[in-house]
């Protein structure tokens, strides 16, 4: 395949992980891009040089054709609740959990406790800081990716599970290997309520919710306030950690939310703490009680004790924890205060968005996870 082949088809394939686009069935996309572009080139009022080996590149074309049919993908189940269109969709032995354009959950259907997003795992963090977890409120299920991991590895924590469709309740159990049980209940309700009605106290509280709106998801704008995390805060224990999933990154791309939820907790939480995920544009923020601020040497001795004491039994935990990073995001300064009248998240995305859109197209995009 020519040089200028090759351009093609990558930019094409990279636009398959752009966030918030809709999951690709069988790549049927990706081939009429491919197509449309090397028909393009073909043109005779155009000076592209490769236009005089155009029988070598469509064959180069059809080798992608067949494999991407090859590996088509297959919508097992469809619906729409009062929430989201919902689509369940196996491509190379990975189930999707799919909420209008976004990909919420990956599970290997050989192994359901691995093909997750990488950002699941930093859901273990609040050990450094509390090694004697013993329950812990999920807001937020999807397919259930943490709560598979935490029953796995952590069987002794009672999870308490909010969400808000009883669909992706069904969803869960009946494609993704979520069952209720003596350490797995499962609430139907918006997870603010539930807090405000509950008096239970938890060791980790974690939020992994996403609602659709014009851009695409975006974080649920009352569970990313001030007045939000005041609640949070006041149902955790003395040790209590909160954890929190945001679409995003440190850096350009995505940095507007990520560093209005840090400024947002720092308002309620004396410490809080940053893990961006490798290979997702994830930020993982954990926001904790004590007023001490650890370093990474610190986190990666206390991990490393985890896991040679087998408190804690997650593969690669300790190599995990690198990612740490105890400064605030580099903008967040000028990011606003998000609270219950005044919650921009939205626009905080889409101006992220747009940044995106006009920049020029990275060698490797990441994909989302929700």
């Amino acid at each position: 395949m020519c040089n200028l082949t090759k351009n093609l088809v990558a930019a094409d394939v990279r636009r398959l992980h752009c966030p918030n686009r809709k999951p690709e069935i069988g790549n049927q996309k990706l081939i009429r891009a491919s197509l449309r572009r090397l028909l393009r080139s073909g043109d005779s009022n155009r000076e592209i040089p490769f236009r005089k080996n155009l029988s070598r590149n469509f064959a180069a074309v059809a080798l992608l054709l067949a494999s991407c049919l090859a590996s088509r993908a297959e919508v097992v189940h469809e619906l729409t609740s009062s929430y989201h269109h919902i689509r369940v969709i196996e491509e190379d032995g990975i189930r999707s959990l799919n909420f209008d354009d976004a990909v919420q959950t990956r599970m290997s259907i050989a192994n359901p406790l691995q093909g997750h997003f990488e950002y699941i795992e930093y859901f273990f963090t609040p050990w450094l800081w509390n090694p004697a977890i013993t329950n812990a409120l999920m807001l937020g299920l999807g397919g259930g990716s943490a709560q598979r991991l935490f029953q796995h590895h952590a069987p002794a924590v009672k999870i308490d599970t909010v969400e808000i469709d009883s669909r992706v309740v069904r969803v869960a159990r009946d494609f993704f290997n979520v069952q209720p049980s003596d350490t797995l209940r499962i609430h139907i309700a918006d997870g603010r309520v539930f807090l405000r009605r509950s008096e239970k106290r938890y060791d980790a509280i974690f939020a992994d919710a996403y609602v659709s709106g014009r851009y695409g998801c975006s974080l649920p704008q009352h569970l990313a306030t001030k007045e939000f995390f005041k609640l949070a805060n006041d149902h955790l224990t003395t040790n209590g950690v909160m954890v929190y999933n945001v679409v995003g990154t440190l850096r350009g791309v995505q940095a507007d939310i990520v560093g209005a939820v840090y400024r947002t907790m720092k308002t309620v939480f004396p410490q809080v703490y940053l893990f961006p995920a490798r290979e997702s544009q994830n930020v993982v923020l954990v926001a904790t009680k004590a007023k001490h601020k650890v370093n990474l040497p610190s986190i990666r001795w206390k991990a490393g004790e985890l896991v040679r004491t087998q408190r804690l039994k997650l593969p690669g935990f300790a190599e995990r924890v690198g990612t740490f990073q105890a400064d605030p995001p580099a903008s967040f300064a000028q990011n606003p205060v998000l609270t219950d009248d005044y919650a921009p998240v939205e626009g905080l995305a889409s101006s992220s968005e747009a940044k995106r859109e006009s920049a020029p197209e990275p060698e490797d995009a990441l994909e989302p996870a929700q």
